[in-house]
């Protein structure tokens, strides 16, 4: 008999995003010839931007010809795309990494999903509660937690981040080996100061954890005091790795590029209490497991990083940023109370009173035919939100904040 992994039954149902969209599906089945419009999943709406398709183009006739052709690369990512990082998102910010501390990879989703593969099962996690579905169900796969309970799992520390604290985690009361920090976060919008992120780096010092830190939407900030990296702040090299993706702040949801920093001052230790670089760690498990991003997305997302590329995609961050306002507006004008939308592409906003995330999700289906993310599907403090994203077209956008606007709630 060939016994399967029972961790994978504590997950509760389908992962959030299918059940979406299976519900969308029967709606519209049974609702033909009705213009849907989603600002649900994170998905972006703008094409590659033109100093991106050059690159790409450029990139794919080289693959053509013998002398220029290339076949498996680096797992880490070709030299040319990590120097351009290292510059551009650290260097330039006076943050000293070297170029063997940048790991490209094919999504920030694969590389927080695996990344935890790396340290024992016996680890303590703590979560921030809302939180994005991927930090828990691949710990709850991996065999750290307890049975799934009253909306919770068992052996998982939950960090509230609820209206009364500003949607920002507070400081675990118990000791935990792991902690996931998502700045500007997903789904709520909230972005943490550099003072707020200082704690939690003298936290993980004094306490010998690991901070596994998400910043896939630093672009979207707008405020001074918000950090651009978790590197910002001093000591953090030894207690944090940071995951960054190309999807939203480029547009390569469809092209698939994204980068872990894995510093090498980062620490962790065996049964027998000797050190070990996780540096050194995920590069061996990434020349196992991983065949590298191929060439020509590479060559793409070197382009991000060129002056024309940079103005580029400046233009098109502006335009989400622009629909987060036209969101914000909308919810305010029909009655409704709405966070984020400022250092994010994401508003996370209060159902009105006595209605669930999953009832406000059908009346939005069902009476302004737009289609959002139920606060509960992130974890139990996200029940009685509901969370928009700016990623659609202007245009659409617009429509689906005057159908929104029109609703009486």
């Amino acid at each position: 008999m060939t016994l399967l992994n029972d961790n994978y039954l504590k997950l509760p149902g389908s992962y959030l995003f299918s059940t979406i969209a299976k519900r969308v599906a029967a709606y519209k089945e049974s609702h033909p010839g009705e213009q849907v419009i989603s600002l649900g999943i994170g998905d972006v709406s703008r094409p590659l931007v033109p100093a991106v398709i050059e690159a790409l183009h450029k990139a794919s006739d080289e693959m053509s010809r013998a002398e220029t052709f290339r076949g498996y690369g680096p797992e880490q990512g070709y030299a040319f795309l990590r120097e351009a990082i290292l510059k551009h998102d650290y260097l330039d910010r006076n943050i000293q990494l070297e170029a063997d501390e940048i790991f490209v990879s094919d999504g920030a989703k694969s590389d927080v999903a695996n990344f935890q593969e790396l340290f024992d099962t016996s680890c303590k996690v703590a979560l921030q509660d809302p939180v994005y579905p991927v930090y828990l169900d691949t710990n709850v796969m991996a065999g750290r937690t307890g049975a799934f309970e009253n909306g919770r799992f068992g052996g998982i520390v939950y960090l509230p981040c609820t209206e009364e604290n500003g949607f920002l985690p507070q400081l675990p009361k118990e000791r935990v080996d792991l902690v996931y920090l998502c700045s500007p976060n997903n789904p709520t919008g909230a972005a943490m100061s550099r003072a707020e992120l200082k704690k939690w780096v003298d936290w993980a010092a004094e306490n010998n954890s690991v901070i596994l830190y998400d910043s896939a939407y630093e672009a979207f900030i707008t405020q001074p005091d918000i950090p651009h990296s978790i590197y910002e702040i001093p000591g953090s090299q030894k207690v944090a790795v940071e995951f960054r993706s190309f999807s939203k702040t480029a547009g390569f949801t469809g092209t698939r590029c994204a980068y872990t920093v894995v510093p090498k001052a980062l620490q962790v230790y065996d049964r027998a209490g000797k050190p070990h670089a996780l540096n050194g760690l995920w590069l061996r498990r990434q020349t196992t497991k991983f065949n590298g991003v191929p060439y020509i997305v590479q060559r793409a997302a070197e382009a991000v990083f060129s002056p024309l590329g940079q103005a580029q995609i400046r233009e098109v961050i502006a335009g989400y940023q622009q629909n987060a306002r036209v969101i914000l507006q909308a919810l305010q004008n029909a009655g409704l109370t709405a966070f984020g939308g400022v250092n994010a592409p994401y508003i996370w906003l209060k159902t009105p009173k006595g209605v669930d995330s999953w009832a406000f999700f059908d009346r939005l289906l069902s009476d302004a035919r737009v289609v959002g993310t139920p606060g509960v599907g992130f974890g139990g403090c996200g029940e009685g939100f509901f969370r928009l994203t700016a990623f659609n077209t202007p245009e659409l956008t617009q429509e689906a904040a005057r159908r929104i606007a029109g609703l009486s709630f």
